[in-house]
């Protein structure tokens, strides 16, 4: 039997599991691609007490995704319409996790910005094919800022059903 995915908020404990989480699946796809500078600085942005530093600020949103009481996903929702961090756990891609986090994390944000559009990421080339699963396509070229490669992606919205 498939244990159940939860979904909920990051809370201060969570922090150190699922930055460990981030740094895993950075390490095993992305961190190839980064210089030592964008490694490192990823690493700052990504450390558990960043984490909590961030989820307590507003408009900030990070939302986990859970099989049982193990981490499985993360996502990180800044100004309620831009992703800084989507990670789904090698075991459980492919899962649904990742839509289901995007969906939630706008969930949250729309009724602070009830006129939400669209939402951007800048995504590493390993993350293109699955944000454009997600319905992201490209709106730039390829840059890097701080030593992290990044292609700038966007997703426009449905209507608000509410």
């Amino acid at each position: 039997m498939t244990e159940p995915i939860t979904y909920r908020p990051l809370t201060k404990t969570d922090a150190p599991a699922f930055s460990l989480l981030i740094l895993d699946a950075f390490n095993e796809f992305i961190a190839a691609e980064y210089s030592e500078e964008g490694r490192t600085e990823f690493g700052r942005y990504v450390a558990p007490d960043a984490l909590v530093e961030r989820s307590r600020s507003s408009p900030h949103t990070i939302l986990l995704a859970l099989v049982g009481d193990t981490p499985a996903g993360v996502i990180e929702l800044r100004d309620d319409d831009h992703v800084t961090l989507l990670f789904v756990d090698a075991q459980y891609q492919h899962r649904g996790i990742a839509r289901a986090l995007l969906t939630g994390a706008i969930a949250i944000a729309r009724p602070s910005k009830p006129g939400l559009e669209r939402v951007t990421v800048n995504s590493s080339r390993f993350g293109v094919p699955a944000y454009e699963r997600l319905g992201f396509r490209q709106t730039g070229p390829e840059r890097t800022v701080n030593g992290i490669l990044f292609i700038p992606m966007a997703h426009r919205l449905e209507a608000d059903p509410g």
